[in-house]
């Protein structure tokens, strides 16, 4: 199994370092467009394998992408980072060149990889992904919702005072602090609805501070957050490789599901072998159909925008 990371920068980084550690891959490339940068990330990887124990072998490049032949799952985070006062939006006119050179230069070696898209703005990169190379659909995913439902249970934990680990909780939508759609009427602790335990101001909350959960690490850190996205990219990594069927919140092609066409948003489907394998279809309210379509209206807002590229 080889896995290739596309930018070695923070978010990049934690998620070749997340891979290694796992040994979700016997081969593992890290590129970046900067000299000599990705060899020294994968050097200084390599070097903590015996302290770690994991066999995974790293290697570095330079913009060769022949470096990345053969690889079976290719993870893009390149591209301008989110800066303290910036919109997701504002970096669609840069952030598309690179993502469509990325899956361009990709395919040429690895005509076969499944492609997992983590470059924002992460639900217009994806469709951009897409549109751009013609493969199957369920070979391109967006993380977004995985991390966005991961940061959704941290908040649920820090108000319950309970293992995240206890809780099922998922984010809908875009993958955007206006867009994202926390559904918090559907959130279980064991199996029990998170609902019995909050009241109505506790939820308002723990909805708003997760849709402004990464705009709250950008001003906290001076860029944007890394570890949890680094994570959430390689969790989907291990679905794949593992062939582990698990369910996450991803931004995929929908046609016709949760009411919508020609476009990519977030919804729960089954990761597998094979990419993404099944949407899942939930029940939502008159109130969270609504919301998911007027996430969809804003999504495809800014797809407009690549029209004009």
């Amino acid at each position: 199994m080889k896995v290739t990371v596309v930018g070695a920068g923070a978010v990049g980084a934690t998620c070749a370092d997340n891979i290694a550690r796992k040994e979700l891959a016997q081969e593992l490339v890290l590129l970046d467009i900067k000299e000599g940068f990705a060899e020294g990330k994968a050097q200084d990887m390599m070097q903590t394998a015996a302290l770690l124990g994991f066999d995974t072998k790293i290697s570095g490049s330079t913009n060769d992408y022949s470096k990345t032949a053969n690889s079976d799952v290719v993870v893009i985070t390149s591209g301008l980072p989110r800066k303290p006062g910036m919109t997701r939006e504002e970096l669609i006119g840069t952030n598309a060149g690179i993502v469509k050179g990325v899956c361009e230069n990709i395919l040429k070696h690895s005509p076969n990889a499944i492609i997992i898209v983590i470059s924002n703005p992460m639900d217009t990169m994806t469709y951009l992904a897409l549109q751009s190379t013609g493969l199957p659909k369920n070979r391109i995913i967006g993380m977004g919702g995985t991390l966005d439902s991961a940061r959704f249970k941290y908040q649920l934990s820090t108000t319950l005072d309970c293992s995240p680990a206890d809780l099922n909780a998922i984010v809908v939508g875009g993958h955007g602090d206006t867009t994202m759609i926390p559904l918090i009427k559907h959130a279980t602790w064991n199996s029990i609805p998170v609902t019995k335990f909050l009241d109505a101001a506790a939820q308002e909350k723990i909805v708003n501070d997760t849709m402004v959960g990464g705009a709250t690490l950008t001003k906290l850190l001076g860029t944007s957050a890394w570890y949890a996205p680094g994570a959430a990219g390689a969790a989907l990594v291990e679905s794949i490789v593992r062939d582990e069927k698990k369910l996450f919140t991803c931004c995929v092609s929908l046609n016709g599901e949760y009411g919508q066409k020609d476009i990519c948003l977030g919804v729960p489907v089954v990761i597998g072998k094979n990419g993404w394998e099944k949407i899942v279809a939930m029940d939502l309210s008159a109130d969270e159909q609504a919301a998911f379509n007027k996430s969809a209206d804003a999504v495809r807002s800014m797809n407009d925008v690549l029209k004009t590229l």
